[in-house]
């Protein structure tokens, strides 16, 4: 079995246990192993490297570098040694990496307990239901502000639990995936402007906006086709867009946000406290209604449709390679 068809029956078949299992907290996760290594190599970086913040970049440098390489040589390994064994141990493996990489149910699910707590009126609840996805203090949000971290979470990492890791699949099979999905838990671990992240965290930052550039605008786009789908607002989604997409200090986390605000005619993002600092944001969007707790399930849907419009269109662009 070739690789271009292997990794597309292997994302198919991820995508689909995904959608169904998810991520049971029973069974170890490498995402997990991967920020445990970022951890290690944090302390252990930090020390050899002087404490000033050009010793701290470099550290920070060459921990990214650390990381990608054994994420992506380590699941590249395993598939190279079950093909040896057999093209569909290697075709079971990466299915398996695939179904690993991929977040849609887990997003979903955490979302929906925030949802849950909200709709049953527990503030402390949902407090802490959305401090499980969100970076901000919890402690400052009211349910308003509640509601709009999961929206925002939601439309976010359409793009990056979803949509980009979906694209790299497609673009080189699990080991790919894992190195993207090490970009993208470094920076969510270490990308901080405030001490003791700034310096050791500005490579991981800076690459993480690299990797997503063009992944965040794909699936600000399909997510566009997935508003038409669902008959949703979608030519002030395309309005929202073209004017909010750069309002965030990441050029990329606004493309889908913009998207989602506009299609669900809400405003998103604004003033926000991360670790006892007040951040001021731009607004996302137009306050066409208040913002309701109803509509995270909406952002959840909105999610389900663009990655499912992702699958086809990744598949699509395999199976052209396939033919010709």
């Amino acid at each position: 079995m070739g690789f271009l068809k292997c990794s597309l029956f292997a994302l198919a078949i991820g995508f689909a246990i995904d959608l169904f299992a998810g991520d049971p907290h029973n069974i170890p996760h490498p995402v997990i192993a991967i920020g445990k290594m970022i951890s290690l190599l944090e302390k252990l970086l930090r020390r050899i490297f002087p404490k000033n913040e050009k010793g701290e970049r470099i550290a920070g440098a060459v921990l990214w570098l650390l990381v990608i390489l054994v994420s992506w040589a380590v699941p590249a390994f395993g598939l190279w040694a079950g093909g040896k064994i057999s093209p569909w141990l290697a075709l079971a493996l990466e299915s398996i990496m695939c179904w690993q990489i991929l977040a849609a149910k887990s997003l979903q699910d955490e979302s929906m307990k925030v949802f849950y707590a909200l709709e049953s009126g527990d503030l402390e609840k949902s407090r802490f239901a959305v401090s499980m996805i969100v970076g901000r203090d919890p402690q400052r949000l009211d349910n308003t502000g509640i509601v709009r971290a999961a929206v925002e979470t939601v439309a976010e990492n359409t793009s990056d639990g979803v949509i980009a890791p979906m694209l790299f699949i497609a673009a080189g099979g699990a080991p790919l995936g894992f190195l993207y999905k090490a970009v993208n838990t470094m920076d969510s671990m270490l990308g901080y402007v405030e001490p003791p992240y700034k310096n050791i965290g500005f490579v991981p930052a800076k690459m993480d906006d690299v990797f997503n550039f063009v992944p965040a605008r794909v699936s600000a786009l399909l997510m566009l086709a997935a508003g038409a789908a669902l008959k949703l607002n979608v030519k002030n989604g395309w309005r929202i867009f073209r004017r909010d997409r750069l309002n965030h200090a990441s050029p990329n986390s606004a493309q889908t946000e913009s998207v989602c605000a506009g299609l669900l005619g809400l405003r998103l993002a604004g003033d926000a406290w991360y670790h006892g600092v007040l951040h001021k944001k731009k607004y996302i969007g137009d306050a066409a209604r208040e913002i309701e707790y109803q509509d995270i399930p909406r952002a959840c849907r909105l999610m389900y449709v663009t990655a499912w419009l992702s699958l086809f269109l990744c598949s699509f662009v395999k199976i052209l390679f396939l033919l010709f």
